[in-house]
């Protein structure tokens, strides 16, 4: 079983919403245990626990505030556009190779089809993830060591 085989596994279990799943082939055994909406990442001790809040569904408000007095608009910046590239998995989202390597892109970088533009970590496998745009970068949408979901968007490419 390949790499690619393995993310299209993850992708097929984070969607069917199953709890787990378990494949043998010949010497090959791959188990993956989803954790209902909360993705859990062991760090050096204490542990720390990550949980990825559910986003409200659109036109939802939240919870009822008291009446506020009027308070000017704020100055709306301008969202960068562009075009997301996604995650392909569920993992941790690093930017660079290792500790002591620059980031794979930075805002400003201008990319191809097919570049590594960072690692997601999913299940003590490092996943390279390659762009599937060109263009040049205009947003990092995720911090650096980071849990992200599938399909969540990591880049803004113009």
């Amino acid at each position: 079983m390949d790499i690619k085989q393995i993310q299209e596994l993850i992708r097929f279990v984070a969607k069917a919403g199953v709890s787990e799943v378990q494949l043998e082939q010949d010497d090959f055994k791959i188990v993956i245990k989803t954790t209902g909406g909360q993705v859990y990442q062991p760090a050096p001790a204490p542990t720390q626990v990550y949980q990825v809040p559910a986003q409200m569904p659109t036109g939802s408000q939240p919870m009822a505030e008291a009446p506020r007095a009027a308070e000017p608009a704020p100055v709306a910046e301008a969202a960068p556009s562009g075009k997301p590239i996604k995650s392909p998995m569920i993992g941790t989202f690093y930017r660079k190779p290792s500790p002591d390597k620059p980031e794979f892109v930075k805002v400003g970088d201008k990319i191809t089809v097919g570049q590594v533009v960072c690692v997601i970590e999913a299940m003590k496998l490092f996943n390279e993830i390659e762009s599937d745009i060109a263009g040049t970068i205009v947003k990092v949408l995720v911090d650096d060591m980071s849990p992200v979901e599938y399909d969540q968007p990591l880049f803004l490419v113009e």
